[in-house]
């Protein structure tokens, strides 16, 4: 049984990235949402824990990546911008879903 796990506090005013890297299995979907999106940004720890998340689909909401001023280049290499109807989507293909606030 597969989660999708949505993050979206910055990673720089709290530590559910943190804590929803360290729950994440294989299979397992993060997405991150709202200020979770900073914690996408090459150039950080926990950027590199992102992307030695093995096993684990990495996406980013690409309205907040745009409200936020971040382009896509700055991203983790296999971070995956999705829309709104991606966000829909990842919620149907996965068992459950585990918001971190």
């Amino acid at each position: 049984m597969s989660t999708l796990h949505t993050v979206n506090k910055s990673p720089f005013a709290t530590t559910t990235l943190a804590s929803c890297l360290n729950h994440a299995l294989e299979g397992d979907a993060i997405l991150l949402i709202e200020d979770g999106v900073y914690g996408g940004v090459v150039g950080t720890e926990l950027a590199k824990a992102l992307a030695a998340a093995k096993g684990v689909s990495l996406y980013v909401l690409s309205g907040d990546l745009t409200a936020r001023g971040i382009d896509t280049a700055r991203l983790v290499k296999g971070m995956k911008p999705i829309d709104y109807a991606g966000f829909v989507a990842l919620a149907t293909e996965h068992d459950r879903a585990q918001a971190w606030l």
